[in-house]
């Protein structure tokens, strides 16, 4: 029975999790006798500002290194052809090396479709006869937001909530506060429902941008390219995407917490006398609502960002910055 030795070259973080899913991985059944004796090594190889042939020549030199019969790099970077289109792998049957991005996969079921695009990686270098670089570009319009959709899932921004630990503290404290108001309750009374709305996007709109500029979260084009502006709108794209997924998360865990707290301390009866006309549980909820809206932005603006990955993880450009460093390190 013959082994062959595969190498993945994982990104660090969540491409080397799915890397090391597949260390079981082998070839499909009734497909030849072949063992797949696969090994994950977890390093950043690739940069968005590069072609995809320089990434495939790194990683021959890994193949070289570790002495691997064949190598796959698995990166969470976008990758787009000389001509524009996005890429889900490309691959060198003659120098058997490939590579696969992540993001392509579209964000739901990653890890089985990675097993299966990785399995078919495999499965046609060891076997493929043919000496031409082969790309598989990502079919019709919809390419560019299926790439979008999975850098926003891999961005994972159900976890900003970790990254936002003081200042939810403070806004549920601030909520907490202001939800025994009458001048509050006063507030909320007057406001229609558009106003409402409008503070509800205001105050998550001024979160967003807060976090992006003290996070320095905005990517900036490194040259003057088409490709260099593509980049930084995609890269920029997902990162406000993610945050406003991110803060709205957090808005409406708020707004539940605020509104358990008024059902359980707030008797309709008192606020009646208080505000001089007939108060329902109706009025608990708009109460809540202007509550959540307001401790958003006193909560949030009031305290500073965690030191927490949880942040730098929302923007691609952040990743990529540490991705540089680390591979200038390397070659120095």
């Amino acid at each position: 029975m013959t082994a062959i030795r595969v190498g993945l070259v994982a990104d660090p973080a969540s491409p080397t999790e799915i890397a090391r899913r597949m260390i079981n991985l082998g070839p499909p059944e009734g497909e030849g006798p072949d063992v797949w004796d696969i090994e994950v090594v977890s390093e950043p190889f690739t940069l968005g500002s590069e072609d995809v042939d320089t990434a495939l020549a790194r990683l021959r030199g890994q193949a070289r290194q570790h002495e691997w019969d064949l190598v796959i790099g698995v990166t969470e970077l976008p990758l787009r052809d000389d001509d524009g289109r996005y890429l889900l792998a490309a691959s060198d049957p003659q120098r058997r090396t490939a590579v696969l991005s992540l993001p392509a996969l579209g964000g739901l079921r990653v890890h089985t479709r990675a097993r299966h695009a990785v399995r078919g990686l495999v499965s046609g270098m060891a076997e493929s006869i043919a000496q031409d670089e082969q790309r598989v570009a990502l079919p019709g319009l919809s390419a560019r937001g299926r790439v979008l959709v999975g850098m926003v899932l891999a961005n994972r921004p159900w976890l900003l909530m970790s990254g936002l630990k003081s200042a939810l503290v403070a806004a549920l404290a601030t909520g907490a506060v202001a939800t025994i108001s009458s001048d509050v309750w006063k507030l909320a009374g007057s406001l229609s429902g558009w106003r409402l709305g409008i503070a509800t996007v205001v105050s998550i709109g001024i979160v967003i941008a807060w976090i992006v500029i003290d996070g320095e979260l905005w990517d900036r084009p490194d040259g003057n390219s088409a490709a260099a502006r593509e980049r930084s709108r995609l890269y920029n794209t997902s990162t406000l995407v993610t945050l406003t997924v991110g803060v709205l998360i957090c808005y409406l865990a708020l707004y539940v917490v605020n509104l358990a707290w008024a059902l359980f301390v707030l008797d309709p009866a008192v606020m009646a006398d208080s505000l001089g006309r007939p108060v329902g549980y109706g009025d608990l909820f708009v109460l809540a609502w202007f509550v959540a809206s307001a401790a958003t932005l006193g909560g949030a603006l009031g305290t500073g960002l965690e030191s927490d990955e949880a942040i730098r993880a929302a923007a691609y450009s952040k990743r990529e910055e540490e991705r540089r460093n680390r591979l200038a390190s390397e070659e120095t």
